[in-house]
């Protein structure tokens, strides 16, 4: 079967005691039971619920997992799943890892004595070189957020084999349809499904798809400990969402590339970072694991005027946080997404105050265009 069958296919797809195509929203807190010796499957809707596991089911089949956990949002997943480290562990991660897993592992699991290493995952001698006796994980994001830098997937797991230690993958740029780590023998994926998965603006959620039966074991008992888990309301909303998700791409990455080809020849974008440009330093590796270049990329103005008139004047594409939906979305890194970071600390890697990045939704592109040129001047 092929991802886009399995898109609407993948899981399941008709309520058992209805016929409805399409599982309902179960929006329940609790069970009735019927033998103190043996608890049916739901007890409490904080560990289960019909709902979620439904959507569950649906992205472990198109990641290639054996299993997936949803989540309240993309956060709640990056920051449950963390916790399978331990105090006196030691991570090796991307240098630019979205701004929120850079918060949570520099100022909460740092406290927590888990302690991160940042590199230049571009470079895989770099990767390999940072991990220590005590190092446990690697953790990446490719095409990363906002500078798009892509890293060998196939070689940082082979690094971590060597080494005995589980690979990370936020996916979230790429979704299942266009790239699929597990299948590249990483460990674990990640995502906020907030994004592309569920497409509309509507829904904050997250998840982790494992390739580990004992991964997914230890992942979900700190989920239900937490309470991290997603909302039925949500897991229905993101079921409707991804059934869409080959159309939405498709569409999207097409206006993407003619955009950027237009953004190319304007005499005020100084550089543009996407890994469908031939002259992107990622896009070989970038096309050996990947099935296109997304719908995400970010660029470089001539001024810090220029990009304040841009992101105030832009009509079409909404100057607001996240990506993915079916409106264009254009944002500002240093103020938004990697807020979080120090001013040096961004500048050095490269989030300046004339960058910004945009997410390409459904209008048509030359709307698109005509908008950015009046924004841009």
């Amino acid at each position: 079967m092929k991802l886009a069958t399995k898109l609407i296919h993948g899981g399941p797809t008709v309520d058992q005691q209805t016929g409805a195509l399409g599982v309902p929203i179960y929006q329940i807190s609790t069970y009735r039971q019927t033998s103190v010796d043996h608890f049916s499957k739901y007890d409490y809707a904080r560990g289960d619920n019909p709902t979620r596991e439904a959507l569950e089911d649906t992205i472990a089949v198109l990641e290639g997992g054996t299993r997936c956990l949803a989540f309240a949002s993309g956060m709640a997943a990056i920051s449950t799943t963390l916790m399978i480290f331990s105090p006196g562990d030691h991570l090796v991660v991307c240098d630019d890892v979205y701004g929120g897993a850079y918060r949570v592992l520099s100022t909460i699991f740092s406290r927590m004595g888990i302690l991160s290493t940042f590199v230049d995952a571009t470079n895989l001698a770099a990767i390999e070189a940072a991990v220590r006796p005590e190092t446990k994980g690697i953790y990446l994001e490719t095409p990363s957020n906002p500078l798009l830098k892509v890293t060998d997937l196939r070689g940082a797991a082979a690094i971590a084999r060597r080494h005995g230690i589980i690979s990370l993958v936020d996916n979230t740029f790429m979704t299942p349809y266009l790239q699929r780590p597990l299948e590249l023998d990483c460990d674990i994926v990640l995502h906020s499904g907030t994004k592309f998965i569920n497409g509309h603006s509507d829904v904050l959620c997250g998840f982790a798809v494992v390739r580990d039966t004992e991964l997914g074991r230890r992942i979900r008992y700190i989920q239900n400990a937490f309470g991290t888990g997603l909302g039925p309301q949500d897991s229905f909303l993101t079921l409707r969402g991804v059934k869409t998700l080959k159309v939405r791409m498709d569409q999207s990455q097409q206006n993407t590339l003619k955009i950027v080809a237009w953004l190319k020849q304007h005499p005020r974008v100084t550089a543009i970072h996407y890994p469908g440009l031939p002259e992107h330093p990622g896009h070989v590796i970038h096309n050996s694991q990947a099935d296109g270049p997304g719908a995400v990329f970010s660029f470089e103005l001539d001024s810090y005027e220029t990009t304040k008139r841009l992101l105030e004047n832009s009509h079409l594409a909404a100057f607001a946080v996240s990506l993915g939906g079916v409106e264009s979305i254009i944002s500002y890194p240093a103020k938004m997404s990697h807020a979080a970071l120090p001013k040096e600390e961004r500048e050095r890697k490269g989030i300046t105050d004339t960058l910004v990045r945009l997410s390409v939704g459904l209008e048509d592109p030359d709307d698109l265009i005509a908008d950015l040129q009046q924004a841009i001047g």
